[in-house]
């Protein structure tokens, strides 16, 4: 027997990358991004008061981070107005949503979710064994009801929403998500995907009880409060099934440093008010390059904005190298009729008008 040996769930899929990050493709062109406007990051900066508590936290690195979270947790108890047995806090969604999977689907089980919805919840998924089913996108937003449906018929483990939504920034009422509760069928659970709550109207927001046994909801650290590189998130649900995750997680995962400026992030409420008035400005100023070049802006809710080139996904591709070669780096949609449109991440004022540069250019050279 080799000892070089996969396990045999891990031998039986390809290696994948979700999502080629931006330094990788600086090295591939060997050159930095003028305009880093694609991967949804909080171009404006964490809180100072973030930053300020992570330098003063380096100083004791050598030390664990607290394996409970103990303060973090507190302060997310306290915002929500919930107990801190309901909140589990992790390395950021994507570490949340792979110990979630983990945890709750067995082999050959089904998980249901939008057919170019969050690729990296799929990768966990195929990763653990679990067989997903993927409903179609309508009117470029996903569908509760085929979502509901497909759980029904398939009898699904999870079933997976963000609201609002990425890549199209589209998003429910918060009485719609709510609604879905009730139509669930008792096999399956609700994986409410909040990481852009903090950009999104109130009403999209719904009103549930942290102890209903049919949901859990996952926040993010990485946008609203500009702390991606951090990797901090949190679970919100029943405490029964946020104790789960002792049986499982990382224990450690979350340094000091990441600890001290999360907590000292959320505590920074005119910064998060700031934040969210600069991305607003920002997906403004992103609609209107996008029509000044005969481009329809899609509404979003979220720190970026899905733009309708007006062709197929072959053109959008296209566009999307050619600001790439101009130094700009956006996304795109991975799955038709969503794939017509690039992506664009709010950013400074000097990112994007390095984009409303670059845009026509590129445009023009498509022909």
């Amino acid at each position: 027997m080799t000892r070089l040996r996969f396990a045999p769930i891990a031998a039986a899929l390809p290696a994948t990358v979700p999502f080629v990050g931006p330094e990788a493709l600086e090295r591939q062109s060997g050159a930095p991004f003028r305009g880093r406007l694609g991967a949804n990051e909080n171009g404006f900066g964490p809180s100072p008061r973030a930053v300020e508590a992570m330098a003063q936290a380096a100083a004791e690195a050598w030390k664990y981070g607290d394996s409970d979270s103990h303060e973090l947790r507190g302060a997310l108890s306290a915002l929500h107005r919930i107990r801190p047995e309901n909140i589990m806090p992790g390395e950021g969604i994507d570490g949340l949503l792979g110990l979630l999977v983990r945890l709750t689907v067995a082999p050959g089980e089904t998980v249901v979710t939008s057919d170019g919805a969050y690729p990296t919840f799929n990768y966990h998924v195929a990763g653990f064994g679990g067989r997903l089913h993927k409903v179609p996108y309508r009117d470029d937003a996903e569908d509760p009801t085929a979502l509901i449906a497909a759980a029904h018929d398939r009898q699904a483990r999870l079933v997976y929403l963000a609201n609002p939504d990425n890549p199209m920034g589209s998003w429910h009422s918060g009485r719609r998500i709510a609604a879905m509760l009730d139509e669930l069928p008792g096999t399956s659970l609700l994986v409410l995907d909040e990481a852009y709550a903090e950009f999104a109207p109130d009403d999209a927001i719904p009103e549930i009880a942290a102890e209903d046994p049919r949901v859990i909801r996952l926040r993010t650290f990485s946008k609203a409060y500009g702390l991606a590189g951090a990797r901090v998130g949190y679970a919100i649900g029943p405490a029964a099934l946020i104790a789960g995750f002792d049986r499982i997680r990382n224990h450690f995962g979350i340094s000091r440093i990441s600890q001290a400026g999360a907590l000292a992030a959320l505590q920074d409420r005119d910064w998060l008010e700031q934040i969210r008035n600069q991305v607003a400005a920002a997906r403004i100023r992103i609609a209107a390059i996008a029509t000044e070049n005969g481009l329809a802006a899609l509404p979003s809710a979220a720190n970026f904005v899905a733009i309708d080139c007006g062709r197929d996904g072959a053109f959008a591709r296209a566009l999307l190298d050619a600001l790439a070669r101009d130094g700009i780096f956006v996304r795109m949609p991975g799955v038709a009729p969503m794939d017509r449109c690039i992506r664009v991440s709010c950013g400074p004022q000097a990112e994007l008008d390095a984009f409303a540069e670059a845009l026509p250019k590129a445009l023009q050279s498509l022909g």
